[in-house]
């Protein structure tokens, strides 16, 4: 059997050489040539598989180590019986980890008071629900938008999306369809931008054109006190380099880059492949066997000020966002290439269940209850 994987997959060697010749490539250069001879593809979200990188190749499995699959076409595999699996989910406790140490990070440098705001979370899916989850923990109202699950009759309070533009923190969290009934392409556009409020603490960690970057640009210009939280971008690997400078966190596309998140979209991927060929899976990696470093809570300081300093000492994302901005000293075509770089060459994060916090006698069951809810460990 050969097997051809993009070459940042975490352990693939590890997992998928029992069961015959692999062949690491970088995910932007895998082509129809390469895919000649194959049995089974492992991408990540750069690598487009429609009828031109499959046509005549003996691909009978793809399997994308990533939650979203606007790069898959997905009806071109189903006509041509060539099974699929994604890892939905699989970095979405990241992704959510990431939110949480944005927001604190922006709100400690700006002075913005967290008490009493209201964050609006556009798409209640596997990110949507965690990141809904560590709000309300530190104690923001909610509002969730979600027509599809709405639709279906799923049982949550939702707010249509002008509400939730409206909040003091507003996040996107939904997969990219271009087009259809649930077009998520450029969801936030020139209509409805005006809603958002003039000192908004913006997240995008979806897909980069479910927000319209030109048009969040302007706002920016109009709106000096508007705060971006960006991670993807429309037209990776090439950015809109005015929103690079506005955004006060800036990143290359990592928010689910932690080393669980991999790990575990390995594994589902892993599975789904020898489910698919009739194989026994005999690779597994264990999660969270250890605890990598310890905190004291602090009485002395407010919630908000405890949770960051324990974020900000697991992960300081001004690091990555200075490392990012350095993309604004090359012209598009090598800034590009150095957007992909960061990608490949980054150090992948902890999750918070690595570390202990350690509390006094003195804490209140309500504080104890924020911390579980963090995942941290006690």
């Amino acid at each position: 059997m050969k097997i051809i994987i993009d070459e940042n997959i975490a352990f693939a060697e590890e997992a998928f050489s029992n069961y015959g010749t692999i062949e690491l490539y970088n995910g932007r250069k895998i082509n129809n040539e390469i895919l000649k001879d194959a049995d089974a593809l492992i991408i990540r979200s750069i690598t487009n598989v429609n009828n031109e990188l499959l046509n005549n190749t003996s691909v009978k499995f793809v399997g994308t180590a990533t939650i979203g699959t606007d790069h898959v076409d997905l009806e071109y595999l189903r006509n041509n019986g060539i099974v699929f699996s994604d890892a939905k989910g699989c970095n979405s406790n990241a992704v959510a980890e990431y939110v949480l140490t944005g927001l604190l990070a922006v709100a400690k440098t700006n002075k913005i008071d967290l008490t009493n705001k209201t964050m609006g979370i556009v798409g209640y899916g596997n990110v949507g629900k965690k990141v809904v989850n560590l709000a309300e923990a530190i104690g923001l109202k909610v509002l969730v938008n979600d027509p599809p699950l709405e639709r279906c009759g799923y049982n949550y309070k939702f707010s249509s999306l002008d509400e939730v533009l409206k909040c003091d923190i507003v996040s996107f969290h939904v997969p990219f369809n271009n087009g259809g009934k649930d077009n998520t392409y450029h969801l936030l556009n020139k209509n409805n931008i005006g809603l958002l409020k003039k000192d908004v603490i913006l997240f995008n960690t979806a897909r980069g054109a479910v927000v319209d970057n030109s048009m969040v640009v302007d706002f920016s210009n109009e709106n000096p006190n508007v705060k971006l939280i960006f991670d993807v971008w429309e037209n990776e690997p090439f950015c809109n380099y005015e929103l690079v400078k506005k955004a006060d966190i800036t990143t290359a596309h990592i928010a689910g880059y932690s080393f669980e998140g991999k790990v575990i979209g390995t594994e589902m991927i892993y599975k789904a492949f020898c489910n698919c060929f009739n194989l026994e899976p005999v690779w597994n990696y264990p999660l969270f066997e250890s605890i990598i470093e310890e905190f004291n809570y602090n009485l002395d300081k407010n919630l908000f000020y405890n949770i960051l300093s324990i974020t900000k000492s697991i992960y300081n994302i001004y690091e990555d966002t200075g490392s990012f901005k350095k993309i604004l000293e090359y012209d598009k075509n090598e800034g590009a290439k150095y957007f992909d770089s960061l990608r490949k060459n980054y150090k992948l994060r902890m999750e918070f269940p690595n570390y202990k916090v350690n509390l006094s006698e003195k804490i209140y069951s309500s504080i104890i209850d924020v911390i579980k809810k963090l995942r941290f460990n006690l």
